[in-house]
């Protein structure tokens, strides 16, 4: 292949519901350009973007796939992105390269969820789009439907370069209002017809051209007089207006294919060519010294890696895009992420599995290597001398969670590679070894995300594992002041153990003044602070530790050992187990042996007594509460309602959308298991959520019994 130039590439992501066509498009694209001989279908799991064992069987698209294609003498670069969201993942990573969204909307369906999802994706990250109806072969079709749910959900910035003739089975042209004419399409692939339009469409594409017109020359002022001047404007000027709309985002156009039969997609891609913006004419992004990079191949040799893939036979392929300069084979250069460096030995255009050597590539363009040292996603590869990076791609806060194991022990090790490694993939799936919950926890998008995880640890990786539900962080802490005191004592043969101490708890407040007197149970203690120790806890919260004592009851060398054993407690709750939070101790008194006493006995001494004051304290259970926003389709809004109630939710408020309705709620991490599963099936998939961490709050007494006796009865058990 060629090396291409930056004025000559072009950078999509194809965007969309599940099942809106993007592979079947990919794959007519593909197919336009030359670089494959015959159309795969997905149903004959045989598509050069679906190419892994997983998306076959599921006849899904799980992972984004990197492709090209050539057309008049342009490389057109796109990422097949998944259409469902617990995938989302893959689409936002999709985007970082991309410099126009593609997304394809079901002609039978209009703007579904999903679409309104990857729309959103391309606002918060500023990318132009293009919109592309799909499936106008099919006979429950509904072209007009279609175009009105577009212009309701995205208003007047809805341009209509295309509308089919024939719709349904007779599928077979579209007529073009920017360039006036008809395309025409034979049944079988070959050469199209480009013939005048037909009188009865005239009158209609004659509206839309200027309609057309009118929106193309609102987004320069010189084509806008231009427009006043002539009444009119040529189709480069045409051009140059959707250009300007489409990079301020005041324009999207909008096109009609049949991916399947290869209708439009040559237009759609001449488009691509001679409108959409090229590397370059994108806004340049700024890197980690608020200093921005242009698109320029004169420039310092950058790049940054997007994409992570692990290939059997091969190991990883890091996919990056060149945003600075040029990169050839051979050439060293200095990974800024991790200080490393790294030698490109080969550079490959990728298309699925398919993969061509070049001799090198040119900013703006997206490639990928292999066999790089300590190379991740997100890293920037810099030529030596630079030595800034580029920002992170952010992917979407976890929805769900689960606990992981392997069913054979000997397999912990494996599993933790494993693991790892399908986090390179796809950074969308955390990895949490939680030393509070005892538990190795996996967070993702849904349940249908980490199910596809345990598939790769099943059948790629071979190891068997099992899902469990994964423990709640709860949080301890206490409601009043208490006393307590704990003597350890200890005789055994030799030098014995003696700790005593005497110590007050209450709970912690912010800007609460330093304790001077205690009333306990109608009795007063008073204290006289020597010292004090403010300790952020690592789970959040605090512990202030007071050492009040006077006249040497304890020596002074044994009160860290005591505010160890309190910590030891606190990061073992006496309820639950859980970390306890926001408490003040004070120790006051106690008693210590010239011979016996040493830092184990104070130690114990100081845990015991805490743990016996700590339950007088009116004690309580802190749950995490997350914040939910739900979207979802009016006509389902009753069900979704009551069954957030039923997870002890607590709504904050309700909103409309863009055609959806959003509901905002507090609800505890308990109630959330699985809640991904049971929203798509009250909605049949239309509904989706968000939720992140808010805060903890006190559980209900009934609730707080039922966990005291759980925990209860596992410590029997044990």
């Amino acid at each position: 292949m060629k090396t291409y130039q930056t004025k000559q590439i072009r950078n999509v992501v194809l965007l969309g519901n599940a099942g809106s066509g993007k592979t079947s498009l990919a794959e007519a694209m593909l197919f336009t350009g030359k670089v494959i001989d015959r159309k795969g279908q997905v149903e004959q799991k045989n598509t050069v973007s679906d190419y892994n064992p997983i998306e076959q069987e599921q006849e899904s698209s799980v992972f984004s796939t990197v492709l090209y294609s050539e057309l008049k003498d342009h490389k057109i670069n796109f990422i097949d992105a998944p259409g469902l969201d617990d995938f989302s993942g893959q689409a936002i990573a999709g985007l970082f390269p991309a410099d126009t969204a593609l997304i394809v909307v079901n002609a039978q369906s209009g703007v579904e969820v999903g679409t309104e999802i990857h729309f959103r994706h391309t606002e918060e990250r500023s990318k132009p789009v293009t919109f592309v109806v799909n499936g106008l072969d099919h006979e429950k079709t509904n072209y007009e439907k279609t175009i009105e749910t577009l212009k309701e959900s995205f208003g007047s910035r809805i341009a209509i370069v295309q509308f089919p003739v024939n719709e349904g089975d007779l599928f077979d042209a579209v007529i073009d209002v920017l360039k006036m004419k008809m395309y025409k399409y034979p049944k079988e692939d070959g050469i199209v017809q480009m013939e005048d339009i037909p009188e009865e469409f005239k009158d209609r594409a004659e509206e839309l051209h200027n309609e057309l017109v009118e929106k193309a020359a609102e987004n320069d002022e010189g084509l806008m007089e231009l427009f006043f001047e002539k009444e009119s404007l040529d189709e480069e000027e045409m051009r140059k207006g959707i250009k300007e709309g489409l990079l301020s985002r005041g324009l999207m156009p909008v096109f009609c294919t049949s991916a399947k039969k290869n209708v439009g997609v040559d237009r759609l891609m001449e488009f691509i060519v001679n409108v959409l913006p090229s590397p370059d004419e994108m806004p340049a992004p700024v890197n980690s010294e608020g200093k921005e990079i242009p698109c320029d191949p004169k420039g310092p040799t950058s790049l940054f890696v997007f994409k992570t893939a692990i290939e059997e036979h091969i190991g990883e392929v890091n996919f990056f895009k060149v945003m600075s300069g040029e990169v050839t084979e051979g050439m060293d250069l200095i990974n800024t992420s991790v200080s490393s460096k790294e030698r490109i030995n080969q550079i490959f255009v990728t298309a699925g599995k398919k993969r061509e050597k070049v001799p090198k590539m040119v900013a703006g363009d997206i490639g990928s290597t292999v066999k790089l040292k300590s190379t991740k996603t997100n890293h920037t590869l810099n030529a030596p001398g630079q030595d800034w990076t580029f920002p992170a791609i952010e992917y979407p806060s976890p929805k769900y969670r689960t606990a992981i194991k392997a069913k054979n022990e000997a397999d912990d090790e494996k599993l933790g590679e494993a693991l790892s490694r399908f986090h390179d993939e796809d950074p969308a799936v955390i990895i949490e070894y939680s030393k509070e919950l005892k538990q190795i926890i996996i967070h993702g998008q849904g349940e249908h995300h980490l199910n596809i995880l345990k598939w790769h640890l099943d059948n790629i990786f071979k190891i068997e594992t099992e899902f469990l539900a994964p423990r709640i962080p709860y949080r301890e802490t206490i409601t009043r002041v208490a006393q307590a005191s704990y003597r350890h004592k200890k005789q055994s043969g030799g030098a014995g153990q003696f700790g005593e101490v005497h110590l007050v708890i209450e709970p912690y407040k912010e800007g609460a003044p330093d304790p001077t007197v205690y009333k306990v149970n109608g009795k007063e203690i008073k204290v006289s602070v020597r010292d004090k120790q403010v300790i952020d806890l690592d789970w959040g919260g605090k512990l202030v530790f007071y050492n009040c004592i006077v006249g040497g009851s304890i020596d002074a060398r044994f009160l860290p050992a005591i505010l160890k054993g309190i910590m030891e407690r606190m990061e073992e709750g006496p309820l639950t187990g859980s970390y306890a939070r926001d408490i003040r101790v004070a120790v006051y008194d106690g008693k210590m042996h010239p011979v016996d006493s040493n830092e184990i006995s104070f130690k114990l001494a100081g845990r015991n007594a805490f743990s016996n004051a700590f339950k007088d304290a009116g004690p309580k259970i802190m749950e995490p509460i997350y914040e939910v926003n739900v979207w979802v389709p009016s006509d389902r809004m009753g069900d979704v309602m009551s069954d957030l109630q039923g997870r002890r939710a607590i709504v904050m408020g309700m909103s409309s959308e863009k055609g959806f309705e959003k509901i905002t709620a507090k609800v505890p991490l308990a109630e959330m298991n699985k809640y991904s599963t049971a929203l798509s099936s009250l909605t049949n998939g239309r509904a989706i959520y968000t939720m992140k961490f808010s805060e903890y709050a006190q559980v209900p007494g009934e609730i707080q019994e039922e966990l005291l006796k759980a925990y209860e009865a596992e410590q029997q058990e044990d």
